[in-house]
C-alpha cells in the first residue's frame, strides 16, 4: 500500500497543506493542496508520513510562481472526483495565466450551458489543488470576483500577482 505523504508550509497566501504520494521514479502525485482557513480544507489523517523532501520540486515551481517567475506548473495530479468534476477542471487546466472566464463559459467548455452554470460552480468549489489547478481565474459573468474556497481576498491575490485584475474576461 503506498503511504499518503504530506508537508506544510508558508506561501504569501499562509499556511499551506500539500498531500500526495510517491509514484514511479520518486515523482509526487499531488492529491491536494489547501490553504489555512480553506473551506472544506483537507486536515492531516492518522497513519500519514511528513516527508517535506519528497514536496521540493513542487514547492519549488510554487516559489517560482508566487515570485513572478513561472506561469504554470509542471505535476501529476491524482485522479480523483466524478466524471463531471473532472471535465470542469481539466476546463480550469486551460485558462491561460493572466487571463480570466466566466463560470458560464467553462459551463459552455463542458457542454453545461445554462442550469449547469449551478454545477459547474460547485464541482469548482470542490476543486482539491487551489493555486496549481487556477479556479481563482473564474469570475463572474459581470467581471465581478465571486466564490473561492480560501476566499475572495486571496483570490484577488492570485489574480493581482498574474496581471488579470481589470482586464477583460475571456467569457
Amino acid at each position: 500500500m503506498t503511504s499518503t505523504l504530506y508537508t506544510r508550509t508558508d506561501g504569501p497566501l499562509g499556511a499551506m497543506l500539500l498531500v500526495g504520494r510517491v509514484a514511479g521514479g520518486g515523482r509526487v502525485v499531488l492529491r491536494s493542496l489547501s490553504l489555512e482557513g480553506q473551506k472544506g480544507a483537507v486536515e492531516v489523517q492518522d497513519g500519514w508520513v511528513r516527508a517535506d523532501g519528497a514536496f521540493e520540486g513542487v514547492l519549488g515551481q510554487l516559489d517560482a510562481y508566487f515570485a513572478g517567475r513561472r506561469d504554470g506548473f509542471d505535476l501529476v495530479f491524482e485522479e480523483a472526483g466524478t466524471e463531471f468534476q473532472r471535465k470542469v477542471w481539466r476546463a480550469l487546466e486551460e485558462i491561460p495565466y493572466g487571463t480570466t472566464v466566466s463560470y458560464g463559459e467553462i459551463a459552455r467548455r463542458v457542454g453545461s450551458p445554462g442550469a449547469g452554470v449551478r454545477a459547474v460552480g460547485t464541482a469548482i468549489g470542490r476543486n482539491p489543488l487551489l493555486v496549481v489547478r487556477p479556479c481563482h481565474r473564474v469570475i463572474g459573468a459581470d467581471g465581478s470576483l465571486r466564490g473561492y474556497a480560501a476566499g475572495l481576498d486571496r483570490k484577488e491575490r492570485l489574480l493581482a500577482l498574474e496581471g488579470a485584475l481589470g482586464r477583460e474576461s475571456g467569457g
